[in-house]
């Protein structure tokens, strides 16, 4: 089994080719600033933010067709990006857990 810094990196390359994706997108780019409130200006800011790159395969994994487009253009596996979102920092649904 890989350490958690392994699976952190490679998920942070999953979310970075995500972002790619979505800023070469000409109709999702707008949709993702839009959802995030961030303007195309402060993209490269808001990446060094906890959580930026959690929220970019939040946003890919919410519409499947888009999922779906992403995993057929990278290669990467659809549960690779729910998995890869998982190890990211704010990535994990639960949202209680005290540790």
């Amino acid at each position: 089994m890989a350490n958690a810094a392994s699976m952190r990196e490679e998920a942070e390359t999953i979310a970075v080719r995500a972002l790619g994706f979505v800023a070469a997108d000409p109709e999702l780019l707008p949709r993702f600033l839009a959802i995030t409130g961030i303007d195309a200006q402060s993209i490269r800011k808001a990446a060094a933010e906890p959580g930026f790159l959690a929220g970019v395969l939040q946003f890919i994994l919410a519409h499947e067709p888009t999922l779906l487009r992403f995993a057929e253009e990278t290669g990467t596996p659809p549960a690779a990006i729910g998995k890869a979102l998982r190890a990211l920092p704010l990535g994990n649904d639960d949202h209680e857990r005290s540790t």
